[in-house]
């Protein structure tokens, strides 16, 4: 028992907002030796639910465990990967699907742009906070009220520029997600990008978002195009799903 325990610690530490993690930031967060960490990462890539970052040499979680974070979002996502790739096509730009994970978002499929040299790519399998993402702000802003408020973390994530927001403030804001059904980044988590996204829902009420981010160089000229395609494209996967 104790070593599953230690095994979903690493696996806990490994899930926060921010990528990969060293053996020793891992044995910082755990509260583990840092021998007892290297031998629960080595068992756990060997099943495929850590992997190591060949560039960085940093333990990430794994495509096994990633599997099986979506395995009950399976129909959705077969539903919604024909549209992903059309969209991608027709816009020329990179297409995210995403999921909400807790307080996080969680890229589970990502359709690169097909003819640009310079795009936005976020890796699939990585967490983000969602009050940072346009994608979380859509998937926010379908939560209850009372879930939604458990949801958000007490202290937002500041901006990339160190502007700190308020959670009244960020409620506002999801407000007009509401209203519009378009969640908006602009430069708040990443230097130099920018992103529209759109949520769509099944039958069993089970919601992804999908995102098409950009670098802020075409943003200003593209936003609405982006915004109108979005649109069109949640209320044709909507029809087929059956919700509105």
């Amino acid at each position: 028992m104790q070593v599953v325990t230690r095994a979903a610690a690493v696996l806990g530490a490994l899930a926060e907002p921010g990528g990969g993690r060293s053996l020793g930031q891992l044995a910082e967060r755990t509260g583990l030796p840092k021998t007892t960490v290297h031998r629960i990462c080595t068992a756990l890539e060997n099943v495929g639910y850590v992997q190591v970052d060949p560039g960085t040499g940093q333990r990430e979680l794994g495509p096994a465990l990633l599997r099986l974070a979506v395995i009950g979002r399976r129909d959705l996502r077969s539903v919604l990967e024909p549209y992903l790739a059309r969209l991608s096509r027709d816009l020329n730009e990179t297409v995210d699907l995403a999921v909400l994970d807790r307080g996080s978002v969680l890229f589970v499929a990502q359709h690169p742009a097909p003819e640009r040299e310079l795009m936005a790519i976020a890796r699939v399998g990585y967490r983000f906070p969602a009050s940072s993402m346009a994608s979380g702000k859509v998937l926010l802003a379908r939560l209850p009220d009372a879930e939604l408020r458990r949801v958000l973390p007490a202290r937002l994530e500041p901006t990339i520029d160190g502007r700190v927001r308020t959670r009244d403030e960020f409620l506002r804001e999801l407000g007009e997600v509401r209203l519009t059904g378009l969640g908006f980044e602009r430069e708040e988590l990443r230097h130099g990008i920018c992103a529209v996204a759109v949520a769509v829902v099944d039958a069993d009420g089970r919601a992804a978002s999908v995102a098409v981010p950009m670098p802020a160089s075409r943003f200003s000229q593209g936003e609405q195009e982006v915004a109108v395609a979005l649109l069109r494209l949640r209320d044709d996967i909507q029809a087929e799903l059956g919700r509105g």
